[in-house]
């Protein structure tokens, strides 16, 4: 056994002393996004400094708690804020809690982030479904010896975001009509926000919104066989020919305006999939939307 499933299985027994149920949903909550909790049963909350092992948050507006519960009749867990590689941590480290998730049985997992948009077409407060990502954060959670029961050696990354759970985001987004827009995310390592040169390199790359996480948590969940879907509020815009300075209050803002939008489509999510559904039983066959 690698140091590291050590390591993971050390966080995962401490947290089911605290919490016996096995989670079928993780949800990774982002910047001003932490509203999903008030529409859950919280059984119980664990500040990740108690949790062994686990990175703590630097970053403004993430709580740092792992909330542990039932959401619509499911078990789940709740990260209440995340770590990032610009605050210092290594990627083992940023990747630590999904490695954690799928030690406690989480099979379906939410990533929800902030995002800059650099489509026209877009604005702050919209919602924003990742479809694929481009990594330029010049690492990968995944370099360095390779522990076969966390996963593959070379993990393919033909479908890094689940599609069965993209479609089923899109059509919940339709029936609550909220606008949703969709596309591919690129990954940096940040802090700083980008230049304008950058900006018009990273949209010519292909890009349509960028951020400063998201990527390595998903080549970790897939590394590890689970099903991710990536869900972000867009709250600043990276035009290069109205480029405006940071402002992290309005930042802020407009997280706090897509949170409500963000929480009701996690909750019909959730609430789309049967009582005791498990990726391995027939339900993942059901069509998007089904009760």
């Amino acid at each position: 056994m690698s140091e590291l499933k050590e390591r993971i299985d050390e966080a995962c027994a401490f947290i089911r002393s605290r919490w016996s149920e096995t989670p079928e949903f993780g949800f990774v909550l982002g910047t001003g996004l932490g509203a999903v909790s008030e529409e859950m049963d919280v059984q119980a909350r664990i500040p990740y400094g108690e949790i062994p092992h686990f990175p703590t948050s630097t970053a403004e507006s993430h709580a740092g708690v792992l909330e542990c519960g039932l959401l619509a009749g499911h078990p789940l867990v709740v990260m209440s804020g995340r770590v990032h590689y610009y605050e210092g941590y290594s990627m083992e480290e940023v990747t630590f809690p999904i490695r954690v998730l799928r030690g406690l049985g989480v099979e379906r997992l939410v990533l929800t982030n902030a995002v800059g948009g650099m489509d026209p077409g877009q604005k702050p407060g919209d919602l924003f479904l990742t479809t694929d990502h481009i990594n330029l954060m010049g690492d990968n959670p995944l370099i360095g010896p390779n522990d076969d029961s966390l996963g593959p050696r070379f993990p393919d990354m033909s479908e890094p975001y689940d599609l069965e759970m993209a479609e089923r985001v899109e059509r919940l987004a339709l029936e609550e009509q909220i606008t949703l827009r969709k596309g591919v995310f690129v990954a940096v390592a940040g802090p700083n926000l980008e230049t304008r040169a950058e900006y018009r390199f990273l949209r010519w790359i292909g890009g349509d919104v960028v951020g400063m996480s998201l990527v390595p948590e998903n080549l970790v969940a897939v590394h590890g066989g689970m099903k991710v879907c990536a869900l972000a509020a867009i709250t600043d815009m990276g035009l290069p020919d109205a480029l405006e300075p940071v402002d992290i209050p309005k930042i802020l803002a407009h997280a706090a305006k897509a949170a409500p939008k963000m929480t009701r489509l996690l909750v019909r999510l959730v609430s789309s999939y049967k009582d005791t559904t498990r990726v391995s039983s027939s339900d993942s066959d059901s069509s998007p939307g089904s009760n």
